[in-house]
């Protein structure tokens, strides 16, 4: 009878053992069940543990506001390494009639006055050929041309050489004014000029000739300095063609402001160059992918190193650039991020009483929900 007894008794205590884990089991799998979305997203929180540039809990980093303009010219250089002051190779297009002319030998102070200058004044001074008069060594003529696709253009010094100087030089050696010709009122945003500051390699400064800067002039006075996105393709020819010395093709760009002394700073703004069809990082059918998660499509420009590479769910991870490792100071979106989950999806069934407590579905399964919400609390997942 005691031997009975005592068999009954382990039987017993393991039947418990087995239904405890069998429960633990179950209620270990409806979590993670009900947590997918969550799980996905924090995923990298729980295998790194916040290393690496990613955090539990990132300081929240500003906002850009953007305005988006469109520039109706392209200017690009054509293999820089081999060009000189005998040719100068160049790309150019545009949508609106304009004038074309190249400056060389252009002092820098001057140009920067010139470029602040009132629209009209600009515009008058590029029309009549007196543009930096007495500021610069050479000047050709300012050529009149309608609007057309890209175009091969061939410049060539009209002087034997440039007296520049020993670096620091105080002038540019080669300065090209794309202005538009329209007489007619124009929008306050809208772009009338795109000038273009070109470097070329000579005996003395021998850096491989290239594009300094670009500058943005727009009807209301506003001038801003050209910067291109980096964007983060797979294609590492890309960042050749999307970089400053190559200029401004059909692509995005960040036109920062230029400070000026008595002026009224405006924000910043991103600029689509010509041929730019409202380009699939500006609509919902883009399929460049995030570098981090390489599953939902790149939407954030990273400032201020320009690299456009992460989507919204990795972008609240990182502190630091995932190309460059450069500290994230603040961003701004370059398409829709409606591929995101909505806030309802990531806290299901949860609604707010008056008193701001939280208030679950009711039902059999309220304290379910309730158990859930409190283990995920628990490791650190955020709702």
């Amino acid at each position: 009878m005691t031997a009975m007894l005592v068999f009954v008794a382990e039987l017993s205590s393991n039947i418990f053992s087995v239904l405890a884990v069998l429960i633990c089991f179950c209620g270990v799998f409806l979590f993670i069940m009900r947590n997918m979305m969550v799980l996905r997203v924090h995923g990298d929180d729980l295998m790194f543990g916040g290393t690496s540039g990613v955090m539990a809990h990132s300081p929240r980093i500003p906002q850009m506001k953007m305005m988006k303009v469109h520039i109706p010219f392209t200017f690009k250089l054509h293999e820089s390494f081999k060009s000189t002051y005998a040719e100068v190779e160049c790309e150019v297009s545009s949508q609106v009639e304009y004038s074309l002319q190249a400056i060389w030998g252009v002092s820098i102070r001057e140009l920067h006055l010139a470029l602040w200058k009132p629209w009209s004044a600009l515009r008058d001074a590029s029309l009549n050929g007196t543009l930096l008069q007495g500021h610069a060594q050479y000047f050709t003529p300012p050529q009149a041309r309608q609007p057309h696709g890209e175009e091969t253009l061939r410049l060539s010094l009209p002087a034997p050489e440039l007296e520049l100087g020993t670096p620091p030089r105080l002038c540019y050696p080669l300065v090209i004014f794309l202005t538009r010709r329209d007489t007619r009122e124009l929008h306050p945003d809208e772009t009338v000029a795109l000038v273009n500051v070109v470097h070329i390699k000579d005996s003395v400064c021998t850096l491989p000739t290239s594009i300094l800067a670009q500058y943005l002039k727009q009807a209301n006075g506003q001038l801003s300095c050209l910067k291109q996105l980096y964007l983060a393709t797979g294609n590492s020819t890309n960042y050749d063609e999307m970089g400053v010395s190559s200029g401004l093709g059909p692509a995005l760009a960040l036109a920062e402001p230029c400070p000026n002394n008595g002026g009224n700073s405006r924000d910043a703004l991103v600029a689509s160059a010509a041929g730019d069809n409202e380009g699939s990082l500006w609509s919902s059918a883009g399929e460049q992918l995030c570098v981090v998660c390489q599953y939902f499509p790149l939407s954030r420009a990273l400032l201020p190193c320009r690299h456009t590479c992460i989507c919204a769910s990795c972008f609240g991870k990182l502190d630091r650039c995932p190309m460059c490792r450069s500290p994230i100071k603040s961003y701004f979106c370059i398409r829709g991020e409606e591929y995101m989950p909505p806030e309802t999806e990531l806290n299901p069934c949860k609604q707010r009483r008056p008193g701001g407590q939280q208030q679950h579905g009711t039902g059999p399964s309220h304290w379910l929900h309730d158990w859930n919400d409190r283990l995920t609390d628990f490791l650190g997942f955020t709702r």
